[in-house]
């Protein structure tokens, strides 16, 4: 995998990340949930993280964990955070409410003895009861003055502070110190039901006090933790952040003595596995097959591979007594064996890796996030939803979830919420407000919104063939093929002779542009032209046609039935941009996308592909909205209500003119959707706020701008000596209980040299 995840955005940092998806291997199927409401037995894939007891793990030792890069800041709340900046500061601050393995927040004892709403009238209180133990690396208690200076940093009213998010904060009113300085006092201006969410991380106050320590002092350096690890040093040229066990850290001390994250870039990952410059890194599935190999290769057991008659002797060997044998003289088979020295040492390389490879183990489950077909209704065809709407019933979701992860033996069934994935206890399935694929029903639907087979061939009711005033029709060229009525006679003989060659230029442009990443399907098959029309008949074609045979000058030929059968209304081709990204990474998103063009062709629906750089797919395409059709994934959360709102909600007019979109790329919303949102939100009760959290998923449903297709599978390579860690599915990683089950010395030292 190539990353973690891409925070969400302005409204909360975390768990907002838009994902390109990957593939990954196998797991054992497990049950899924039923499509006809809410079912409590549904459960999520589970961890996969080689569970083992604190006192099986070994002290002392360095793990080596990679990253995609050093993050531009330590500061989880900034813009530019990332994935790396969640997973190193999960290590090192306090997170009061992590998520578990069914994906709900849980009360962390580490750092409190207890955290409750005490009032809900007139106004909402919440009480926090601090760990007494719990201190920051310079032995100051946790405590009030940390909760206002983060909340004052983050409630939005200052815009000195650079803040990404500020989501729960603006609705504090006031926090105070409780009965004693172990208890926090946070009272709240409206309710908020998502306030377990608040204060995680918390960073000392001396990080959030001022602007300056906020938006520069915490990039690179964090001098105040309060994790099981604290910061040694980061390494931006050697692509390192080292941390260090905690001396005063009260909870179970770290097994490890040191915890090096290190930068490496995902295309080469397979090689740092091989070297052994890291222990745990997230995999592609090419690299996972690597590993699957070696495992094989070195008998399953990380043994040597099985011995047998001739086992030693090696391929150039066995050719030069092959030649020997067979009547080649001396000279032929010495020329024969140096022909052979470098497959020789290739079979060396590859043992050597081999051999290494089989000493990690691949550890398998489903990341908390989903892949979905965003649906861009700004303008366009898709601003009608009906069109949208048409679309999605167009798609077999269970093929294209079943495309990605049944050969890989893992869980095919498609996501029934936008809110909550399997497992979590809000999980219900809203699909059916949409409704299942029925190719009929989106005919229905796209003829109902104007767009009929053939509308794209101009229509040329009340006029006549070749006459002027068709040819002069306003802003209109005339189609491809059209002759004038004048028109030379031998150039149109001319143009009729050329028309095989430049029927072969056509098809070397088409192949050409398809390997540049740029290509329409839907108006390239044999015989079809996007114009809709063919200037030369099969007749022209065969000398000795039936006299009479021929359509009078500037009469457009017939169109291909292939034309006749794109969709199109008042001229215009119902024609999508759907952008994919090209990267070697993104091999399972492009795979569903040719899947998808395949559905739409079907039933009539054109789409240029566009392939774009991995790393200006989100930014320059999706957050801009320059798509019609595009696939990404956003994760899970504990707290749909404060994450989802900004991804579905209605977007809003500038004073320029432009969207304010927030995260809702798709464009897409409605009051409706906003309002439950806000009511959701505001509820202090569990089961009435995810009631209505459901209503909105099927409204969001309903307005078909977002697609789930599919749970985006998670592959991680873990050195096989190694426990409590992996694919942790929906848990916060237990940094502390992560270790060796031997003492040794795995990987290179922090400084990177053995």
């Amino acid at each position: 995998m190539s990353h973690v995840g891409v925070p969400r955005g302005t409204a909360r940092k975390r768990r907002s990340v838009a994902l390109l998806a990957t593939g990954v291997l196998t797991i054992p199927v497990l049950a899924g949930c039923t499509s006809d409401g809410e079912n409590p037995t549904s459960v999520a894939v589970p961890q996969d993280i080689a569970p083992a007891s604190r006192d099986r793990v070994a002290d002392g030792s360095t793990l080596n964990w990679a990253i995609d890069a050093v993050p531009s800041t330590l500061n989880a709340f900034q813009a530019d955070a990332d994935g790396a900046t969640t997973r190193i500061t999960g290590a090192l601050l306090p997170s009061l409410f992590p998520m578990d393995a069914k994906g709900e927040p849980r009360l962390n004892p580490d750092y409190l003895e207890s955290a409750k709403v005490i009032e809900r009238e007139p106004k909402q209180v919440v009480l926090y009861k601090l760990n007494q133990q719990a201190v920051w690396s310079d032995g100051r208690e946790i405590g009030a003055p940390d909760f206002v200076a983060q909340w004052r940093a983050l409630s939005g009213k200052d815009s000195a502070f650079w803040t990404a998010r500020n989501a729960g904060y603006e609705r504090i009113e006031k926090i105070e110190r409780g009965k004693d300085d172990l208890q926090v006092r946070v009272t709240f201006s409206k309710p908020y039901a998502d306030w377990r969410s608040l204060f995680s991380p918390l960073y000392p106050k001396e990080v959030t006090g001022s602007p300056g320590t906020f938006n520069d002092g915490a990039r690179t350096t964090l001098r105040n933790t309060a994790g099981p690890f604290r910061l040694r040093s980061v390494n931006k040229p050697r692509g390192t952040v080292v941390l260090d066990r905690n001396p005063r850290w009260w909870g179970d001390e770290a097994r490890l003595d040191s915890l090096v994250f290190r930068a490496v870039e995902p295309g080469k990952r397979t090689d740092a596995l091989t070297e052994g410059t890291v222990d745990v890194a997230d995999i592609d599935p090419a690299t996972a097959n690597s590993i699957a190999l070696a495992a094989r290769y070195r008998g399953g057991n990380g043994g040597p591979p099985a011995h047998g008659p001739g086992a030693g002797i090696t391929p150039a060997a066995a050719l030069r007594s092959w030649a020997l044998a067979h009547g080649s003289d001396e000279e032929a088979a010495e020329t024969a064996q140096a022909a052979r020295e470098e497959t020789r040492e290739a079979v060396a390389v590859y043992a050597a890796e081999q051999k290494a490879l089989s000493g990690f183990a691949v550890r398998k489950s489903l990341e908390p996030s989903y892949t979905q077909l965003a649906l861009n209704g700004e303008s366009g065809p898709l601003s009608d939803d009906r069109v949208r709407r048409a679309i999605a019933r167009t798609l077999d979701r269970q093929e294209l979830a079943d495309a990605v992860l049944k050969p890989l033996g893992l869980p095919a069934k498609p996501p029934g919420s936008h809110l909550a994935l399997a497992g979590q206890p809000g999980y219900k399935d809203g699909s059916g407000a949409l409704g299942e694929q029925d190719t009929k029903e989106a005919q229905a639907l796209l003829a109902d919104a104007g767009w009929t087979p053939g509308g794209a061939l101009r229509s040329t009711r009340d006029t006549k063939a070749g006459s002027e005033a068709e040819k002069k029709e306003e802003g209109e060229k005339p189609a491809a093929g059209e002759k004038a009525a004048d028109e030379d006679k031998d150039e149109k003989a001319e143009k009729a002779g050329k028309k095989d060659e430049k029927a072969e230029d056509t098809e070397k442009d088409d192949k050409a542009s398809r390997e540049e990443g740029e290509y329409t399907v839907g108006d390239d098959k044999p015989g079809s032209r996007s114009s809709g029309g063919s200037g030369v008949t099969a007749q022209d074609k065969q000398p000795g046609g039936a006299a009479g045979a021929y359509a009078p000058a500037g009469t457009a030929a017939p169109a291909p039935a292939a034309v006749k059968s794109r969709l199109g209304k008042d001229g215009k081709p119902l024609s999508l941009r759907f952008v994919l990204p090209s990267g070697p990474g993104s091999q399972s998103l492009r795979t569903v996308g040719e899947k998808i063009v395949v559905m739409l062709d079907s039933i009539g629906i054109s789409t240029q592909v566009t392939k774009v750089a991995d790393d200006s797919y989100f930014k320059d395409h999706i957050a801009s909205g320059d798509y019609d059709l595009a696939l990404y994934s956003w994760p899970a959360t504990a707290y749909p209500a404060t994450d989802g709102r900004p991804i579905f909600a209605k977007p809003e007019p500038a004073t320029d003119g432009s969207l304010l979109v927030a995260q809702n790329y798709t464009r897409v919303g409605s009051d409706h959707i906003d309002q439950l949102f806000d009511r959701a939100v505001a509820e202090l009760d569990a089961d009435a706020s995810r009631d209505l959290l459901k209503q909105a998923d099927a409204r969001i449903w309903a307005a078909a701008g977002s697609i789930p297709l599919y749970q985006r599978p998670q592959l991680v390579a873990v050195d096989k000596k190694l426990a409590n860690i992996g694919a942790f599915g929906f848990a916060a990683p237990r940094y502390q209980d992560i270790g060796f089950t031997a003492r040794q010395a795995a990987g290179p030292p922090a400084n990177g040299k053995k």
